[in-house]
């Protein structure tokens, strides 16, 4: 427990400017990205079905919500994610988390880096005490008149708030290459918007500053008699559909990495996603951010050293107690800090080492289906770029319509398991062949067979990857038979 206290102030510290500046780029008051992170600690980090992943409002939905907001008004958030809760939770009832395990990653990859683009160009206009425009190509079409019209000789506070933001960015980029091993914990967002916030006070800066209610209490809002009414427009309904399996799809991906970086409890599916549904419930009812589980805070957590899912819910108290007594301290943070801090942010998330990965393991279709999610993502909407994205996926299956019944058969007696496969290994067996994988005898020597296998999706291969890893990690002798192609892909 007291590893878990001390993990859990380390998350407190990464998660609270990460919570407002998902707010400000989702178009909401920062205060509804605090109530999220608060329920996320609170109630879900009891229910969850992953003890070391933590929740709150993630960058993977911030602009799937600015867009909401933006054409329906904040009023509509409230239901919409209501009804997506109650799809998530239906889905964890039912046991369906497995099956959001099946899309592809580089459809999963290209989302995230689409969304990493958008949020960079959007907060690059906070960056000088601007809104960010309607969508990403007005965003990034009007960036270069922003540069233009500076005047370093006429320093307005357009100009002081770019100091301000590039500090920010300066300051969390330096510690993180520069700090000395005895803070290594010590978030680099946390030192950006401290020192950021320091300057302009000390300075008096004229920039525009965060607003939060004075109680906690204000940021809540009651649902009326009305509340569910928007819901009768049918686009609002597929936008509930998005958001529960965007978030749903991106809260298992996080737990399956908090996975691989631990030797304890491994995440059960169905129980965090009847977790995160009851989760997006109560925010929808707040009226506050979507939530999913998140891995920046979740690996924070890890490397703290939480040992149970106590590090989460008190992540929580923390925010709650820091809002509720120290809501004046969180009105001096310039507003370009958090803009900064969410430029760094979304720069991350766009890794073009997943599509080189892609391109050199599994060729080149892997790597056009994120390319086109990528792109698709950035120049028309979310649920665009991943539709197309899973639709591009299905081309893999054509040449292997005949065999996409994967055959999995164990046995198992005194001194090994043997698994053997029957079938193409594509995307659509991920669910079967997980199921397996994790119902094996822990620790005990295993042969996994894939002669009958004529084909291994980059999906499976990652799967199987992963697994061989985490066994070879711990000492399990793992023996591999097959084709030469087969074994070669999947060396960890």
């Amino acid at each position: 427990m007291v590893r878990d206290f001390a993990a859990s102030i380390v998350v407190f510290l990464v998660a609270m400017p990460l919570c407002m500046g998902i707010a400000i780029a989702s178009g909401v008051p920062p205060e509804k990205g605090l109530v999220t992170g608060i329920i996320g600690g609170l109630v879900v980090g009891l229910f969850a079905g992953s003890p070391l992943q933590v929740s709150g409002p993630a960058a993977g939905l911030a602009v799937i919500v600015f867009e909401l907001v933006r054409d329906h008004g904040l009023s509509a958030l409230g239901p919409i994610l209501v009804l997506a809760g109650a799809f998530q939770l239906a889905a964890g009832i039912f046991k369906l988390g497995g099956w959001f395990r099946a899309i592809s990653p580089a459809v999963v990859h290209g989302m995230l880096a689409g969304i990493g683009a958008l949020i960079v160009v959007g907060q690059f206009h906070t960056l000088f005490d601007a809104k960010p425009l309607s969508n990403g190509l007005a965003n990034l079409a009007a960036a270069p008149g922003r540069v233009m019209g500076l005047d370093p000789t006429n320093m307005t506070s357009t100009e002081v708030a770019l100091g301000i933001g590039l500090l920010t960015i300066a300051l969390m980029i330096g510690w993180e290459k520069l700090r000395p091993a005895a803070l290594k914990l010590v978030p680099g967002a946390l030192i950006g918007v401290v020192g950021a916030t320091l300057v302009a006070w000390f300075a008096s800066l004229g920039v525009v500053r965060v607003s939060v209610p004075e109680s906690i209490a204000a940021a809540v809002s009651v649902p009326g008699a009305s509340f569910l009414s928007p819901l009768a427009d049918p686009a609002l309904i597929l936008s509930a559909v998005a958001i529960a399996f965007i978030a749903s799809a991106e809260t298992l991906l996080s737990a399956a990495a908090v996975d691989r970086m631990h030797d304890g409890v491994r995440t059960d599916y169905n129980k965090e996603l009847r977790a995160q549904g009851i989760g997006n419930l109560l925010c929808g009812a707040a009226g506050a951010l979507p939530m999913t589980g998140v891995i920046v805070r979740s690996s924070a957590n890890v490397q703290a050293g939480a040992t149970s899912r106590w590090s989460a819910v008190l992540h929580g108290v923390w925010i709650l107690g820091f809002v509720a007594l120290l809501p004046w301290l969180l009105r001096e943070i310039p507003m370009a800090a958090l803009g900064g801090v969410l430029v760094v942010t979304g720069a991350r998330l766009i890794s073009l080492k997943h599509v080189t990965h892609l391109f050199s393991h599994y060729g080149v279709l892997p790597a056009l289906i994120w390319v086109a999610t990528f792109a698709l993502v950035v120049t028309t909407d979310l649920l665009t770029g991943v539709l197309a994205g899973i639709a591009l996926s299905l081309v893999e299956l054509a040449p292997h319509v005949r065999r996409l019944n994967l055959k999995v058969a164990t046995a198992h007696n005194d001194e090994r398991s043997h698994v053997s496969l029957d079938g193409a290994a594509t995307f659509l067996s991920v669910p079967k062949l997980n199921k397996t994988l994790d119902a094996l005898p822990e620790g005990k020597p295993l042969t996994l067979e894939l002669h009958k296998v004529p084909a291994i999706d980059h999906s499976c291969s990652e799967l199987l990857r992963e697994w061989l890893g985490r066994q070879r990690k711990r000492g399990v002798d793992v023996t591999l038979l097959g084709s030469p192609k087969h074994l070669e892909r999947l060396a960890a």
